[in-house]
């Protein structure tokens, strides 16, 4: 039975590997864009790193002395080798069955990206769930991308609702640190490929295998219960 009230807690949702499947095709693009600059960064790097904006993720795996030059390129051979899978772009198990099950239990969905509003959208066609997407923020709305918490504040905002009313779910440690930095409790996935150790030492509350076991205890009263 959907919640007859308005909107008494908001579920905020990373999107890349958390509800769509999409960190891997990240670490294969970055790989490629830093190859045809001429750096060899080792794929595993990237993977960890991917939750990132794009300038952050850059500079993270290249550091500051690296040729800043190259930046907007290596970006841009990113973006358009990873638009190529946009078509083929695919939600995790269980994506748009959460979203509508919290909108039917009286939470409100906002969604908050490090990616550009191009990949968002994409990834937002994949998960087809709009009609329970009450708003989303991404790294072209915010000065700084995760793990700084401006998107997670932003999200915040978008919610309508106070930081204490509010949970994260999402799939990295920059998503549990940006959530730290922004007093918002979060949870974690496994389902971007980051080990429960990882994610745990960086914030997170608790942690769950992936999307379908999250409904699963969410059915069950288990889980979601702290916001």
């Amino acid at each position: 039975m959907a919640h007859s009230g308005g909107p008494r807690r908001a579920a905020l949702f990373d999107v890349d590997g958390t509800l769509v499947d999409t960190n891997y095709l990240h670490a294969v693009t970055w790989w490629e864009a830093f190859r045809q600059a001429g750096h060899t960064v080792p794929m595993p790097d990237i993977h960890r790193a991917v939750g990132m904006g794009g300038d952050r993720l850059i500079v993270h795996l290249l550091g500051p002395d690296r040729d800043r030059s190259q930046d907007g390129a290596v970006s841009a051979a990113h973006t358009a080798l990873y638009a190529a899978y946009f078509p083929k772009l695919a939600p995790l198990p269980g994506a748009a069955d959460l979203l509508r099950a919290l909108a039917e239990r009286g939470w409100r969905v906002v969604l908050a990206s490090s990616a550009g509003g191009a990949e968002l959208a994409a990834m937002r066609a994949a998960v087809d769930a709009d009609d329970v997407i009450a708003g989303a923020t991404s790294g072209d709305d915010v000065d700084a991308t995760k793990p700084a918490p401006d998107l997670v504040r932003a999200a915040v905002r978008l919610s309508g609702l106070p930081a204490s009313q509010a949970l994260f779910v999402g799939d990295t440690v920059w998503d549990m640190r940006a959530c730290g930095a922004a007093g918002v409790r979060c949870l974690g996935l496994l389902s971007g490929g980051i080990p429960r150790a990882d994610l745990e030492a960086a914030g997170a509350a608790a942690v769950y295998e992936g999307l379908a076991d999250l409904l699963a205890q969410l059915r069950r009263g288990t889980a979601m219960t702290g916001a």
